[in-house]
């Protein structure tokens, strides 16, 4: 691995003339942002997910099938695995995909977040036991070596905070970062899922973050109950969760976009294939 700069990605090549040109036209990511929601039918994950709970003798949930259906469509549609910094797009190399949670119910309780890689190839018993000692880890306070850099900073003087800040931002365009920051740093990620959920929140439009890579965020909300149109003309009711998007137009077009977000919806509406 190099010292400095990205590891994990390098220049996309073959990129249409007007997509090299959108980083200067629009030059922040949340002055590009396209929202999305989609309704997906839970009841077939939540299905699926028992039953394959008490097959193998693991945990697993409806996050943790959205977690798998997001990283199996990025693969399948690795143009939306792309970033923008220092005006040039970027294709990573790997999947890797940060959610949050909160460290205990309550509402004082701190939020954690992890990181993540997804490789293709994972068993789906594997991804669930991997993501369940994260949620443990994140649960039981456990810090990352980005959360104690954090830490550290934080006790600077603000003068010298924003100082750092504007520093590494500039190194960042210039590809000059250290190399292990930017692989353990959660906010440098093909994508960041919160799970609103599991809370009992429908689900809110999340902003993107300036700071980092990520080009994509997702919110989960809470299942509830609506009434869908059947084949035949009947309206027959169904769980549904709420999944919100928040996405940058410059990584590719909406429609290459919207065919990864169907895909996703087959994926957790036909749960077997993610196994």
């Amino acid at each position: 691995m190099p010292l400095f700069g990205r590891p994990d990605a390098v220049l996309a090549e073959r990129v249409p003339l007007v997509r090299r040109f959108m980083p200067f036209l629009m030059r922040r990511r949340n002055e590009s942002l396209v929202w999305f929601e989609q309704d997906v039918a839970v009841d077939p994950a939540l299905a699926f997910a028992d039953a394959f709970s008490r097959e193998h003798d693991v945990r697993l949930t409806f996050f943790h099938l959205v977690l798998r259906s997001i990283a199996r469509a990025l693969h399948e549609f690795p143009r939306l695995n792309r970033y923008i910094v220092g005006r040039r797009l970027y294709q990573r190399a790997d999947v890797a995909i940060s959610f949050s949670g909160k460290e205990a119910f309550e509402t004082d309780a701190p939020l954690y977040v992890r990181k993540r890689i997804f490789d293709p190839h994972e068993t789906l018993e594997a991804m669930a036991r991997s993501l369940g000692e994260s949620v443990r880890s994140g649960r039981a306070g456990r810090k990352t070596q980005s959360d104690r850099e954090m830490a550290m900073l934080s006790r600077m003087p603000r003068l010298a905070i924003d100082g750092v800040v504007v520093l590494g931002r500039l190194l960042d365009y210039f590809n000059l970062l250290p190399a292990r920051m930017l692989l353990e740093d959660p906010l440098y990620a093909s994508a960041f899922v919160a799970n609103l959920g599991s809370v009992g929140i429908a689900g809110a439009y999340h902003h993107l973050y300036e700071y980092g890579t990520i080009p994509i965020f997702v919110v989960v909300g809470a299942y509830r109950n609506v009434a869908i149109g059947e084949d035949d003309g009947r309206l027959a009711v169904r769980r549904v969760s709420t999944l919100k998007y928040t996405y940058d137009e410059r990584v590719d077009d909406g429609f290459y976009c919207a065919r990864a977000v169907s895909r996703m919806k087959e994926l957790l509406e036909r749960p077997e294939q993610l196994a």
